[in-house]
C-alpha cells in the first residue's frame, strides 16, 4: 500500500501520464497531459514540480523531452506493472477497444438484481466512453466470466468504469471424469 496522498488532481494527472506512457514508452510532453486532463499547460507544469518532488514524475529535458512515471508513481497509483499481464477484451458498442487493460471487476449489490453494478478498474485511456453506452467486459482468463451492461458512471481519478450490469455469464463446465 501506498503511503503517498496525492490529491485528485495530482492524481488524474499522474494517471493521465502513466496512459500516455503506455502507449508510446517516450517521453510525454506537457501539453498531451493537459489536453487529455482538459487543464491549462502552465497548470501541469506546475504540478509535474510537486510529482518530481515526490519522487513519482521524472523530467526529460530537450525538444523530445517530457515527463516520464517512476515506479513510484505505478505504486502510488496502485497500479501493477506485469511483463504480460492476462488479456481481458473490452468492448464499447461492440467495437473492441485497443491499449486498455482490465486490472479487476468489482461487483456490487449481486443480492439486488435491479440495482446489480460492476467496477471495472482500466489501465489505459477512457476517451469516447459516455454514460449511456454499451460496454461488455471479458471473457475473464479463468471463469470465462462476460459481464455486460451500460455504463452508469465513470471515475476519472482512478480509471473506473461503473456499469450497470444487464447481463453475466459464466459457462458452466462439465466435470472431467
Amino acid at each position: 500500500m501506498s503511503s503517498i496522498e496525492l490529491t485528485p488532481s495530482q492524481k488524474k494527472i499522474l494517471r493521465a501520464l502513466t496512459n500516455l506512457h503506455k502507449e508510446s514508452e517516450d517521453a510525454i510532453k506537457g501539453e498531451d497531459i493537459a489536453e487529455q486532463v482538459d487543464r491549462n499547460p502552465g497548470t501541469i507544469r506546475n504540478q509535474m514540480q510537486s510529482l518530481k518532488a515526490l519522487q513519482l514524475v521524472e523530467g526529460v529535458p530537450g525538444p523530445k523531452g517530457g515527463y516520464k512515471p517512476t515506479a513510484a508513481a505505478y505504486e502510488a497509483l496502485e497500479i501493477q506493472q506485469m511483463d504480460d499481464p492476462a488479456s481481458v477484451p473490452l468492448e464499447h458498442e461492440g467495437e473492441p477497444v485497443e491499449d486498455v487493460i482490465v486490472e479487476e471487476i468489482d461487483l456490487s449489490s449481486v443480492h439486488h438484481p435491479e440495482l446489480c453494478r460492476a467496477e471495472v478498474h482500466i489501465q489505459g485511456a477512457l476517451d469516447g466512453i459516455s454514460e449511456g453506452d454499451s460496454v461488455t467486459v471479458g471473457p475473464t482468463p479463468l471463469s470465462k466470466l462476460v459481464v455486460k451492461g451500460s455504463l452508469d458512471g465513470k471515475d476519472d481519478t482512478n480509471n473506473i468504469l461503473i456499469l450497470r450490469i444487464d447481463d453475466m455469464l459464466a459457462p458452466a463446465e462439465e466435470p472431467e471424469h
